[in-house]
């Protein structure tokens, strides 16, 4: 039987069969939790059918909780269950719940009741990519998305370009699917040409690549990554 706790569950990358991806542990723990805290409840309700189509998702309480809600979003409500020694299970939409992602804030007011946190092993998209990078896994920093404003997008590429530089520290951000062919062209043209870029896109999934070339290697052209989930890393040789 299941422990009162908050389980911090995995999701696959890509459309793959939960198995290849995720645990058994994971899979049969799932079976058992009936309050999920979750980004979207249709896909978490498809994502749960997928794992086994014996779970009865019309029996979980689903609670939401994503970039859109706000702060009068109850948190202490959706870990109630645990204090009923019930166990609450946490879905992001693809990877590691709470890394770049809302469920952190969960997590955060858990710590503070002294509830227990339970995180639970599978893919995460950023130490996938780095494994694969050839870059420094040593020191190494997780920076999101780059800003929009012109000014502050220059600032932030100069102290990435900084780090790398003098703390040795690889550099690892996301952009919108639909602009990763235009976030490469401009790290091209705005950093030095042996400064190294990976791409690693579709990780775990059919298409999955890494590669890791020079930037003056990527401004040659002759790749496209547009709309595939990808993730950027930069360092130097």
């Amino acid at each position: 039987m299941i422990a009162p706790a908050l389980y911090l569950f995995p999701v696959g990358l890509s459309d793959v069969p939960a198995e290849s991806v995720l645990p058994q542990h994971n899979l049969e723990l799932l079976k058992q939790v009936r309050h999920m805290v979750v980004e979207n409840v249709r896909t978490a309700r498809r994502f749960l059918k997928s794992v086994d189509r014996s779970i009865d998702v019309n029996a979980i309480e689903f609670s939401e909780l994503n970039e859109h809600s706000g702060p009068d979003t109850d948190l202490k409500a959706m870990l109630d269950p645990i204090l009923r020694g019930e166990a609450v299970g946490v879905l992001s939409e693809a990877g590691c719940p709470a890394v770049a992602d809302p469920g952190s804030d969960l997590v955060a007011e858990a710590q503070r009741r002294g509830i227990r946190v339970v995180p639970l092993v599978g893919p995460s998209s950023l130490l996938l990519a780095l494994m694969g990078s050839g870059f420094s896994g040593q020191s190494f920093a997780f920076v999101g998305y780059l800003p929009i404003e012109e000014g502050a997008r220059s600032r932030r590429l100069k102290e990435m370009q900084r780090r790398i530089v003098v703390e040795d520290q690889t550099q690892i951000f996301i952009e919108t699917p639909y602009r990763n062919n235009k976030l490469i062209e401009e790290l091209a043209r705005r950093l030095p040409g042996d400064m190294l870029l990976c791409v690693a896109s579709d990780l775990t999934g059919p298409q999955e690549s890494i590669q890791t070339k020079p930037l003056r290697q990527w401004a040659r052209g002759g790749w496209d990554y547009a709309k595939i989930p990808t993730i950027f890393l930069l360092y130097h040789q």
